[in-house]
């Protein structure tokens, strides 16, 4: 995805602000929070939910780690290290299943970005790999090519929804700027 008159710095800020990115990713981030910052690595808390045909809400957290090659290159990396789903979600007792005790949604998940600055703006790639249970056999025709769609929406969402905030940024700041009158 391209993202016209952005820069890198701009990109890295905002994927880099987890404490805000509920605010940003709604509604498939739900809560977010930085749990541990030091240089380019984090370890955050993210709230994912989902709502298809079945409704799935998950506390997961993650270490993520960022690498700014040069002035116009960065990559970073972000692995799950632990994803728990929430029962009762919304609802006064509320609680997290126990690891392999859950529906099994997701049980692990990797993401890699990878942004370019150049052409007037910064093109950004996101690539994501997750593990959840397999369909029950005899229900691969009924719910298979839905189950197989949600990560391919869920890219698009997130590559959009991160598009949208940075150009609603560049336009705001486009509108504060000092006139010379």
């Amino acid at each position: 995805m391209f993202i016209p008159g952005v820069t890198l710095r701009q990109t890295l800020a905002l994927v880099e602000d987890y404490n805000h990115q509920s605010e940003y990713y709604r509604p498939q981030v739900i809560a977010s929070k930085i749990l541990w910052h030091h240089g380019n690595d984090y370890r955050i808390y993210l709230r994912l939910y989902e709502k298809k045909i079945l409704t799935c809400a998950l506390d997961t957290q993650h270490e993520v780690h960022y690498a700014v090659v040069d002035s116009s290159h960065a990559w970073s990396r972000s692995r799950s290290t632990e994803i728990r789903e929430v029962a009762a979600w919304g609802k006064p007792d509320e609680h997290e299943l126990p690891a392999g005790h859950d529906d099994g949604y997701l049980w692990a998940i990797n993401t890699y970005w990878r942004f370019e600055q150049r052409d007037g703006g910064t093109y950004v790639e996101c690539q994501s790999i997750s593990l959840t249970r397999d369909i029950p056999p005899g229900l691969g025709w009924l719910i298979g090519s839905y189950v197989e769609s949600i990560p391919r929406e869920s890219l698009g969402f997130t590559l959009g929804a991160t598009r949208a905030t940075l150009m609603k940024r560049r336009i705001f700041a486009a509108t504060k700027l000092p006139r010379g009158d």
